[in-house]
């Protein structure tokens, strides 16, 4: 993985619960920290796509999936466990 590898995650919410919006702000900053201008972030909100998120594989709000780079990470929570998630996300290097 390169310093100019981009990032992709997409994020299940359920509206502006909490823990979703917890969840949110901590992918934000954690991305401007270690991903700055290399990352996106793809909001779905599960409460006005319901069959999006069923279709997903989706049951828990929220969840955040790393589409890229490989492999596919699914972590669900809050993200308030930044070395966790950045293990995670293999990003603790």
């Amino acid at each position: 993985m390169t310093r100019h590898t981009l990032f992709r995650f997409r994020l299940y919410v359920a509206g502006d619960a909490q823990n979703s919006m917890q969840a949110l702000a901590n992918l934000n900053a954690l991305c401007r920290a270690h991903l700055p201008d290399r990352h996106e972030i793809e909001i779905i909100d599960i409460l006005q796509e319901p069959k999006r998120g069923l279709a997903d594989g989706i049951f828990m709000t929220p969840t955040l999936v790393k589409l890229t780079p490989q492999p596919i990470r699914h972590i669900v929570g809050s993200l308030n466990q930044t070395q966790t998630i950045l293990m995670a996300l293999g990003l603790n290097s």
